[in-house]
């Protein structure tokens, strides 16, 4: 790969420095950018050929080059004699003008190393073309390489130098004296055109009627680049030393036997001999043999032969040889007819033109493209020629790929996409829609195609319209969606609002009918239909039309219209429609069976989906009715014993309540759902709780967990702190100290999250009867009445509610937890915050009772109550929630009892604790 990519490298770098240095320096190169080098041509092949561009104009030309180191092999006198052969022939060719001469766009200019002159832009020469690559770049290009010659090319390329010929014998008076292969130059776009004057002799009486030309006898010791070519010399040049327009005539016959014999030349000319060698070969040229001709055409090979004569008089002259049926191939006369079209008047072209599609399908595509094209593209500048000229144009862009479409045919076709004038034009355009928008790139048709559309809507020419409407729907699925929906939609339903044509208002809705499947349903639904609503036309056409668009609708498969729609839009104005003074029995027929046809669809549909809703609804029920006997079953199977008591709470009380809660809520809403319809997301809804309430079922009932208290570790004790925090304690107290409660017994409480913490745990406190469970559903109010059923869900732990039995009498030292408080605040012991006994006949305070009566029957009674940190009850959770407002009970305040000292009864802890400090 390396190596190819060095080898590449080389021969471009080798390519740049030998046409750099050739061309440097020169003249020409002031006012033409000079290109790659792609032919060779001239005398001997000694013209380089290069493409340019023109600096000021950016003109394509070619640029010829020869470079004087070809002829540093030579004497002084040798150089020069070429020199000035080479300069006379482009002088020569620089003052003749004619459409079968090479034309030259700038004259010779001379520098040091090289001769350089510029012409119209040039292919390669027929030299290169049959085969014979000197002085070619290396590579050969692949052009020239796989370049063959068609019929039609060759029968006109001949045609074209005899007609050459003709100017200058009869024209100019003047004899080529060298035509052969390599001063035949073909143009660019296929044309072949006549250079190499060097040896060119001028009449010497132009004057007369049988002009006489001075030949000069021929020179064996003159460098080749001197002489004409040998093989292509009549004999009468070598051998007579004599010439004239029958010279050039015995060229031709060999010109035509090199093009249908790959080049080659009827006889071989020793160089070194040539004498000699013509005299050998006159015999032969006297009896040529048939297999000497049999590759020209059996049509033209008699006029060959006699081209080839050895008597001059016997060959035809240039005139008589443009004449001959060879040449009256159609093809070689249609191109004859472009070459001469600048001479014809207006109708004349347009009678070529109109029948020009009818010979185009017979040429080859190479000519087509590179020949005829350019001669029609030519014609944009008349207007009056355009609508003639255009349809020949996109008939060859068919056949074109779309680089070449894009590169040859589109650069000349947009300036006609924007001419309005003549209307056909638009119309020639309209009927090509699709060719247009197939091959040319999406940037031009937004910027040139479719505004040419969109002018035709909105032209005042009714007949433009009409077939605008008409043809829009056979490229309607080319057009991007965004300028369908923003850009052609509206200007179809303008001209529709607008016109006062009725052709052009029902060919508006049956275009509108016919591009439908390439819109979104809800543009439709949205734009399309109520677009109908406005049409203020009641003709028969105009209501079959909208009829027929929403029939479309309606039945295709892609669109359709929801049964909302039918039943609040569509329906109504079909039936209104349907009933117009102007539709006879056939039409409103046609209007009933659509009608009716929506009605059907709207009834299967809705009744469907309420036969769905239904199902749904009774399955909901069930599953209701079966949780509810589920939730009996299992209550009346529990049995209250103090293990399950706090998981009644939590798993009985709100657990069931949120499972409780969501059926009746479901079956509390029934009602609604049968009057209104279900959608997707209702319908994944009801599925989504359906499933969690079967999981719920499913579930296994919690059981209670016990914890067991920690053992307290035994550790050495400090007696001295222990017995100061008591007196501490103890001095702490005072008369103004807020009334303990009694405890409540017969009373289940549930819990809540206290507003205090300390007052939470003191309320809790360490009882080792008491489990913890821990959750994140709420659990039911104490009243059903009061809370309607409504569950409280928090995200703190919630702790249960403390259980005694009723029978307790006892209480428990809780002196060994008072070393966990910290001695920087006034501490109080845990025995001095437990509640006071309670004897049996107490009971607790009448608003309490009033929520504990509320507590299922299983649920055993409770006792203690949640304490704040000043021993003031924390209110059943009265700052937390607001429905606990002291102010709406009758709360008695239990009196502290006091001893007759007016002080507070000393607490039994003294005497334990005292008994810990002395053993």
């Amino acid at each position: 790969m390396e190596s190819m990519l060095n080898k590449l490298k080389s021969t471009v770098t080798k390519v740049t420095a030998d046409m750099t240095s050739a061309v440097m320096g020169n003249p020409v190169t002031r006012e033409f950018e000079v290109g790659r080098h792609i032919a060779s041509g001239g005398p001997g092949m000694c013209w380089r050929i290069y493409n340019g561009t023109k600096k000021s104009t950016k003109q394509e030309v070619a640029v010829f080059v020869f470079d004087k180191k070809m002829v540093e092999k030579y004497q002084k006198f040798d150089k020069d004699q070429i020199i000035e052969s080479l300069k006379k022939g482009v002088q020569q060719l620089t003052r003749l003008r004619h459409p079968r001469l090479l034309t030259v766009q700038h004259p010779l200019e001379e520098s040091r190393d090289c001769l350089a002159f510029c012409t119209e832009p040039v292919f390669a020469s027929l030299s290169n073309v049959l085969g014979q690559w000197d002085n070619l770049p290396s590579p050969v290009p692949t052009d020239i390489k796989d370049y063959k010659l068609y019929d039609v090319e060759t029968k006109y390329g001949l045609l074209q130098i005899s007609e050459g010929l003709s100017f200058l014998h009869s024209g100019v008076k003047m004899v080529h004296g060298n035509l052969c292969l390599e001063n035949i130059i073909l143009n660019k776009s296929g044309a072949w055109k006549i250079m190499g004057f060097d040896f060119s002799i001028s009449s010497i009486n132009p004057s007369d009627a049988e002009p006489k030309y001075s030949c000069k006898e021929w020179e064996p010791n003159l460098p080749p680049l001197c002489l004409p070519n040998p093989e292509y010399l009549a004999p009468e040049y070598i051998l007579s030393v004599s010439c004239d327009a029958a010279s050039d005539m015995y060229s031709l016959g060999v010109v035509m036997h090199a093009v249908f014999n790959e080049g080659k030349p009827v006889l071989q000319v020793n160089k070194h001999d040539i004498f000699k060698s013509f005299s050998r070969q006159l015999d032969q040229l006297s009896r040529l043999s048939p297999t000497m001709l049999n590759k020209i055409p059996e049509e033209v090979r008699e006029h060959v032969k006699m081209l080839l004569s050895v008597t001059p008089n016997v060959r035809p002259d240039a005139d008589q040889m443009t004449k001959i049926p060879f040449f009256d191939d159609v093809g070689a006369v249609t191109l004859a007819y472009f070459d001469s079209l600048f001479q014809r008047d207006n109708l004349q072209k347009s009678q070529f033109y109109k029948n020009l599609p009818k010979v185009l399908p017979k040429l080859p595509k190479r000519v087509v493209v590179y020949r005829i094209l350019p001669a029609l593209t030519s014609e944009f500048v008349n207007p009056d020629m355009v609508p003639f000229v255009l349809p020949n144009v996109l008939l060859i862009a068919e056949e074109c790929t779309k680089d070449e479409y894009v590169r040859l045919i589109l650069p000349d076709l947009s300036p006609v996409f924007k001419q309005q004038e003549p209307v056909q034009i638009l119309l020639i355009f309209l009927q090509k829609m699709d060719l247009l928008l197939t091959k040319t790139p999406p940037e031009d048709i937004k910027n040139s195609v479719l505004p040419m559309v969109y002018r035709a809507l909105e032209a005042p020419s009714i007949q433009i319209q009409e077939l605008c409407l008409n043809i829009i729907p056979t490229f309607a699925n080319l057009i991007e969606y965004p300028s369908m929906k923003n850009a052609l939609i509206p200007r179809i339903k303008s001209a529709c609002l607008q016109t006062s044509s009725l052709a052009v208002r029902v060919n508006s809705l049956v275009c509108l009918g016919k591009i439908l499947e390439y819109l979104d349903k809800w543009y439709v639904i949205d734009e399309i239909l109520p677009f109908l609503q406005q049409i203020p036309s009641r003709e028969p056409a105009v209501l079959m039309g909208v009829l027929g668009i929403y029939k479309c609708t309606f039945s295709h498969k892609k669109l359709g219209i929801p049964k909302e729609h039918l039943a609040a839009k569509s329906l109504p104005h079909l039936v209104s429609l349907s009933i117009d003074n102007n539709l006879n029995l056939n039409q409103f027929n046609s209007f009933m069976a659509v009608i009716k046809d929506m009605l059907t669809r709207m009834e299967a549909e809705h009744k469907t989906k309420l036969e769905q809703l239904h199902s749904m609804q009774e399955q909901q029920r069930s599953m209701n009715i079966n949780t509810s006997q589920t939730n009996q079953s299992e209550e009346t199977k529990r049995t209250p014993s103090p293990g399950n008591q706090i998981d009644d709470v939590f798993g009985g009380s709100s657990g069931s309540a949120g499972v409780n809660g969501k059926a009746n809520g479901n079956s509390a809403s029934a009602p609604q759902l049968n009057r209104m319809s279900l959608t997707l997301e209702e319908k994944q809804r009801l599925a989504k709780e359906q499933e969690q309430a079967a999981k719920l079922r499913n579930q296994p009932a919690l059981a209670p967990q016990s914890i067991k208290p920690a053992t307290p570790s035994t550790q050495a004790k400090d007696l001295t702190s222990c017995l100061l925090n008591n007196m501490t304690s103890l001095g702490s107290l005072s008369l103004t100290s807020p009334p303990r409660p009694g405890l409540i017994q017969g009373s289940t409480i549930s819990a809540y999250p206290s507003t205090t913490p300390m007052g939470s745990m003191a309320s809790n406190g360490y009882n080792p009867t008491m489990s913890f469970q821990t959750g994140v559903q709420g659990m039911r109010p104490p009243g059903p009445g009061l809370y309607g059923g409504m569950a409280t869900t928090t995200s703190t732990p919630n702790f249960g509610a403390l259980t005694h039995n009723q029978g307790s009498t006892n209480t428990p030292d809780m002196s060994a937890l008072d070393s966990l408080f910290t001695s920087n605040k006034p501490k109080v012991s845990l025995n001095q915050m437990a509640p006071p006994k309670l004897t049996p006949g107490t009971t607790a305070t009448p608003w309490l009772n009033q929520f504990g009566s509320a507590q299922p029957s299983q649920t055993a009674p409770m006792q203690g109550a949640p304490l704040a940190m000043g021993g003031v009850t924390s209110g059943f959770g009265m700052q937390a929630n607001p429905f606990f407002s002291p102010q709406n009970f009758s709360q008695p305040t239990a009196a502290p009892v006091m001893n007759a000292g007016g002080g507070l009864r000393h607490s039994s802890s003294i005497n334990n604790d005292l008994k810990d400090l002395f053993g």
